[in-house]
């Protein structure tokens, strides 16, 4: 589900689910929350004790987190999901979600950025996905990443000052 910033959001949309559920007499289905407010990554522990999945909208959460319309031309190139303010939305998320053996994607422009496999990878996200076009070259940087390199390099991000000192950080590492 969308846009999901409370746990009444949240439980009104599953039970609307398992009430069709029930009345078409269907097994029960993987539900889970597109991250794409910061109320959805901080509650993350309380919503993964309930949702099988998350999934994060990083241009919707990006937007929102630093506040920037990204269809406004003047702002859309500050809007960088690499920022660390939105790097530690997706950390928490996935601490909470793994806590409760919950998995979590990417979807979007982010996770099909080469500058931001590593750091997605280190942040222990799950699952990448993107336009098949780019699978393939996405599948080769996954290939050619070390796990423990990149858990340093999302350490390092989380620090940064702002989104291009993640990418500097990046290119630096992961050339």
């Amino acid at each position: 589900f969308p846009m999901i910033s409370t746990l009444a959001e949240w439980r009104a949309a599953r039970e609307f689910v398992e009430r069709e559920r029930s009345v078409l007499k269907t097994p029960p289905i993987q539900i889970g929350i597109m991250v794409e407010t910061s109320s959805a990554a901080l509650l993350a522990d309380r919503f993964a004790q309930e949702a099988d999945f998350f999934s994060f909208g990083t241009n919707d959460l990006t937007q929102y987190t630093l506040a920037m319309d990204r269809t406004n031309p003047r702002l859309a190139p500050q809007v960088d999901a690499l920022h660390p303010a939105v790097l530690q939305l997706i950390e928490r998320t996935v601490e909470g979600a793994h806590k409760h053996k919950r998995w979590v994607g990417v979807c979007g422009a982010l996770a099909g950025d080469p500058a931001a496999v590593p750091v997605l990878i280190g942040l222990g996200v799950d699952e990448l996905s993107v336009d098949v076009p780019i699978v393939p070259s996405v599948k080769a940087r996954v290939r050619n990443l070390s796990l423990k390199d990149c858990k340093t390099t999302a350490q390092r991000a989380l620090d940064a000052a702002d989104a291009a000192e993640v990418r500097a950080i990046v290119a630096e590492r992961h050339a």
